[in-house]
């Protein structure tokens, strides 16, 4: 019988090993209501599930017993209210960079004719979530990778907003930007050090892009420090920096900056109660 419960089990027999009973409802939620269309708790009531439904989302199954994000294996992620493409050569959006962007869009709501730059923008969602919400006269979003800016600008299409896309390697910042001013620039840059995969679930490991991930561990704050010279030069001197971090190193970003000579430089927690977020100002 194709039922929802016969399929719920399946999920959680196959499953649990890689995820938490509230992890793998969730995924199953996501899989129905993209392979129906309509609300996962629909469905639930429903009890009964085509037979076509049913066999996909067992296919489905497989690949995420293999490890592999549901996220890429719908195409697609939720993120501030929009949806985006995803695929391997981004990461796929975090709830601790919706809680950096709700701030941006909390201490910013208020202005007009706002200049941001993204640094590092994957999928795009930081910026065309930003379009969504604020008054910009122009968003730049930047990356190495020209995969996910060809993704990103799909993305910014999509959810119908007007982006400015680079494709740079921001370590070489000098020989692309020439006098460029922002009143914001934003990055959640590589900030996860080689000695800290054993930690992280094999998914991620396996399937995300490590080139967005990853920094050597003698070097933890290239990119901050990268950046951080870069608005030196490009941020407005009204304009606020605003990092996603290293949780373990936010006192070490935070001196960083200082030294630099940012003010009111404040390192926020997240949710969970984790350092996560740096703003400074110019």
């Amino acid at each position: 019988m194709n039922s929802y419960n016969a399929l719920s089990e399946q999920y959680k027999n196959n499953l649990q090993e890689l995820y938490t009973a509230d992890e793998i409802q969730s995924i199953l939620n996501l899989a129905l209501e993209k392979l129906t269309g309509k609300n996962a708790l629909t469905v639930r009531m429903q009890k009964e599930i085509s037979s076509e439904t049913f066999n996909r989302a067992l296919e489905i199954g497989n690949e995420l017993q293999q490890g592999k994000p549901i996220q890429y294996i719908l195409g697609e992620a939720s993120f501030y209210g929009l949806t985006l493409q995803v695929n391997e050569h981004v990461l796929i959006p975090r709830m601790e960079t919706e809680e950096l962007v709700n701030l941006i869009i909390k201490n910013h709501k208020a202005e007009q004719n706002l200049e941001i730059i993204d640094i590092g923008t994957g999928s795009g969602c930081i910026p065309i979530a930003l379009a969504k919400h604020l008054h910009y006269k122009e968003i730049t979003a930047a990356d190495i990778s020209s995969d996910a800016i060809r993704l990103a600008k799909q993305n910014a299409s999509d959810n119908q907003v007007a982006i400015h896309f680079k494709e740079i390697d921001i370590l070489e910042w000098d020989l692309v930007f020439d006098a460029e001013q922002y009143d914001l620039i934003v990055s959640n840059p590589p900030y996860i050090r080689n000695m800290e995969k054993a930690a992280m679930h094999k998914n991620v490991l396996a399937y995300e892009p490590h080139l967005a991930l990853f920094v050597e561990d003698h070097t933890p704050l290239l990119f901050y420090t990268t950046i951080a010279d870069f608005a030196l030069q490009h941020l407005k001197k009204s304009g606020k920096l605003y990092f996603e971090i290293n949780q373990y190193l936010g006192t070490e970003t935070q001196d960083m900056l200082l030294k630099k000579g940012f003010k009111n430089v404040l390192i926020l927690n997240d949710i969970n109660g984790a350092q996560r977020m740096i703003v400074a100002d110019r």
